[in-house]
């Protein structure tokens, strides 16, 4: 599959990261990678889940990393680095600065 090496790259992820981020194993995944295997629709939702987008997103042929800013590109970069435990609390930290602005 063509856009999952596509996006690995461009997060530059390995394979074995991918597997680990979306729940699916190695193996499986591997096996996609390779044809010798179509995805499931469920399988693809995971995949989606593990990068952060949406099947939408996935299946778009734009790349929406282009129409972010230097600022935002930054930030992604950061999160795609947090575990899971630590992003809930960037995105609760997150939320109490918009709650204060209001």
């Amino acid at each position: 599959m063509a856009r999952i090496q596509e996006l690995c790259q461009s997060r530059s992820w390995t394979y074995y990261r991918l597997a680990k981020a979306s729940g699916i194993p190695y193996s499986t995944l591997s096996t996609m990678l390779h044809k010798t295997n179509v995805p499931s629709v469920p399988s693809l939702m995971k995949i989606c889940e593990g990068f952060g987008i949406t099947l939408a997103q996935f299946f778009s042929d734009q790349d929406e990393s282009a129409k972010l800013t230097g600022d935002q590109k930054d930030c992604l970069s950061q999160w795609d680095r947090l575990d899971e435990r630590s992003k809930a609390l960037a995105s609760a930290y997150m939320q109490g600065l918009l709650d204060r602005q209001t």
